[in-house]
């Protein structure tokens, strides 16, 4: 009787939806996944002194963007009840029940699993299985787990959202070593900062889904303080690839420039004076990222046309 209920419930379900296929794509969290593929593209031409093959990059991307859109996919699945109570993400496709959460549960296990085929096919084995492990770790550990079992989620959770371009660079290499790990730390030592930021803006929201965000359980002037010492954090790990030898004078001079204007909302955030301070933070901080790998990579080709 229960599993013809639940049967009838899917149904009614199903029949009620009003999804499209843009509903589809954005439960893959599209922004979020192509700042992590230009991540995992700078990894993979880091990786070799000459251009990584076209295959490697297109197979590779595929893979990891397939599975990191099914990770989103599935985060949407897991976090649907409280994207409902968020006004920021009460318009998601499962918050708003427009679409049945077995067809959204059945599109990431598809993203997920075509992902990690391709990349055990065409790419390398050892990417695969970090691929999946960056998935569990940021779909079921994450999501299900640390989001609401500390206020540390982020930090903890913010190694499976590193991974990207180590993923890049093991895709071309088939090995590990220290400079993937290390645009991992750079991406690790950004995210707590990053996303504190909107946390803070967001506080209220939080507090009523019942979330531990930081801001939450230990208040604005506490969040704030540890954007600014995480954002040091950050400056620090960024400076790490000029000192180890592994980029030159164009990366040290373009991260300078980028840390003080990070530093910059990182400083007005702490302050705490100018309201719109937090989200403008965490809108420069996407740009921050993007613009480190940027001359990481242009450092990277800088020297190879010097050579």
């Amino acid at each position: 009787m229960k599993r013809s209920g639940v049967k009838r419930d899917l149904l009614a379900q199903w029949e009620a939806s009003d999804w499209t296929w843009q509903d589809l794509l954005t439960l893959c969290k599209p922004r979020v996944v192509m700042v992590m593929l230009a991540c995992a593209l700078v990894g993979m031409a880091l990786a070799t002194p000459t251009l990584p093959a076209l295959a490697t990059v297109v197979f590779g991307l595929a893979g990891i963007g397939m599975a990191a859109g099914g990770a989103a996919a599935f985060n949407h699945v897991v976090d649907r009840r409280l994207d409902a109570m968020m006004l920021r993400t009460s318009q998601r496709p499962l918050a708003a029940q427009r679409m049945p959460t077995v067809l959204a549960l059945g599109w990431a296990s598809l993203l997920s699993i075509a992902g990690i085929t391709l990349l055990l096919w065409q790419v390398n084995a050892l990417t695969a299985w970090l691929t999946l492990a960056s998935l569990i770790g940021y779909a079921l550990i994450y999501t299900a787990f640390l989001k609401r079992a500390t206020p540390q989620n982020i930090v903890i959770g913010g190694v499976a959202g590193a991974a990207p371009p180590m993923l890049g660079w093991t895709a071309v290499t088939g090995q590990l070593g220290p400079e993937p790990l290390l645009l991992v730390l750079i991406v690790f030592a950004w995210t707590p900062p990053h996303f504190w930021a909107l946390a803070i803006h967001k506080r209220d929201e939080y507090a009523r889904a019942g979330v531990p965000m930081l801001p939450v359980t230990h208040g604005e002037a506490f969040t704030r303080l540890q954007v600014w010492l995480y954002g040091w954090l950050t400056v620090a790990v960024t400076l790490l690839p000029f000192v180890i030898g592994m980029s030159g004078a164009v990366y040290l001079v373009g991260v300078m420039a980028l840390n003080a204007r990070f530093m910059y909302w990182n400083w007005k955030v702490w302050r705490g004076a100018d309201p719109k301070a937090p989200l403008a933070a965490f809108w420069f901080s996407i740009r921050y990222i993007l613009g480190v790998f940027g001359v990481l990579l242009l450092d990277h080709y800088a020297g190879l046309w010097a050579f």
